[in-house]
């Protein structure tokens, strides 16, 4: 895959993302039974973009704000100390009805207790995103963008997201930005919109050089058929994506890397960590190996944004998985949803299992 030098480009890594608040209880305790809660700025995509921002890669997030609202300060001071540049349209509130971040409360789990989610989304603002909220032309073909991350969440969002996610994929298609796609199916925004975000998908699928997600985001968002029913266990996750892959290339012939990660919980704090890769016409996998989970959630964002690092800094495919691994297992060792690298050495010492202190 040939990707546009930095020095072409102002932007190395692009995303446009819906911004929101995550409310976590310390030590693990649940939702319901807490009084006090760590507040942080959230979204899978600024996850991802978040590996580069902390290695030094220009990242720019494309968003909407609510104006005046002190949210939307938390948000912007915590993506500018990510090191990321934010482009947003404010929108006013529009009364205590109106416009506002997303919330999301989860809990980290503990042990033999799993983690539990919960999502308000009612009246969000990153419904609203259009492309008209944006100079396009000046960021793609004036400034320049090496890759683009476009997610299913956002692009499921509303009508209008849709439409937006997909303008974005012809615009970067079109100045030769690379596209990366994480499918990210979820079953509540498709709902009422199968047929139509079927078609969508299938469009920005056929646009990426990049396509990200696990079985059932392949078959509930392209139609592929999946494999054959099997056990379980990991090798068995392995072969049913190899193979559900290989009917994927058929149909998207644009993209040339197709990744997943494999995870099997053992508790809430015990995972075996995997991920396999399909790159260029040659098969990498990274057998599960155990990690210590102090919380999950962005683990599989961490995956893709160290992959999305190491193929913008053109390394060798190998080392694109195993990056990915790392700053996945990296996330998860964090209480924000996002890992936050000191260097490269970091994540490669993850990697080789060197757990020694670092004087």
């Amino acid at each position: 895959m040939q990707i546009k030098s930095i020095n072409e480009c102002r932007t190395a890594l692009l995303v446009p993302t819906s911004m929101g608040i995550r409310m976590t209880p310390p030590d693990g305790q649940p939702i319901h039974a807490s009084r006090s809660f760590i507040m942080q700025a959230t979204s899978a995509e600024s996850n991802v973009a978040s590996v580069s921002s902390f290695l030094g890669l220009p990242v720019k997030v494309l968003t909407k704000f609510v104006q005046d609202n002190p949210l939307s300060r938390f948000i912007r001071d915590d993506l500018a100390g990510r090191h990321m540049d934010v482009e947003a349209k404010e929108v006013p509130q529009g009364g205590p009805w109106g416009f506002r971040h997303q919330i999301n409360f989860a809990d980290s789990g503990i042990g033999v207790r799993g983690p539990r989610v919960y999502n308000d989304r009612a009246g969000e603002v990153g419904r609203t995103l259009s492309a008209d909220d944006f100079d396009l032309e000046r960021i793609f073909a004036g400034e320049g963008v090496q890759a683009i991350h476009l997610s299913g969440l956002v692009a499921a969002l509303s009508p209008q997201t849709s439409a937006f996610c997909l303008e974005l994929a012809r615009t970067a298609r079109k100045y030769g930005t690379r596209i990366s796609f994480d499918l990210n199916h979820r079953a509540s925004f498709w709902k009422n919109r199968e047929k139509e975000l079927a078609e969508i998908f299938g469009e920005i699928a056929g646009m990426a050089d990049v396509l990200v997600g696990n079985e059932e985001d392949f078959q509930l968002c392209l139609g592929i058929a999946g494999p054959e029913a099997g056990g379980k266990d990991i090798q068995s996750k392995i072969d049913g994506f190899k193979s559900m892959i290989e009917r994927v290339q058929k149909t998207y012939t644009h993209a040339s890397v197709f990744a997943t990660t494999l995870r099997q919980v053992v508790d809430a704090n015990t995972h075996l960590w995997g991920a396999i890769m399909a790159a260029e016409n040659n098969w990498h996998v990274v057998e599960p190996r155990q990690i210590t989970v102090r919380d999950r959630i962005g683990g599989g964002d961490g995956f893709v944004g160290g992959l999305l690092y190491a193929l913008l800094r053109g390394w060798e495919t190998e080392k694109w998985i195993q990056f990915g691994w790392a700053c996945g297992a990296l996330a998860t060792s964090y209480l924000t949803d996002y890992g936050q690298p000191a260097d490269e050495e970091e994540v490669w010492s993850v990697w080789h299992g060197n757990a020694r202190v670092k004087r």
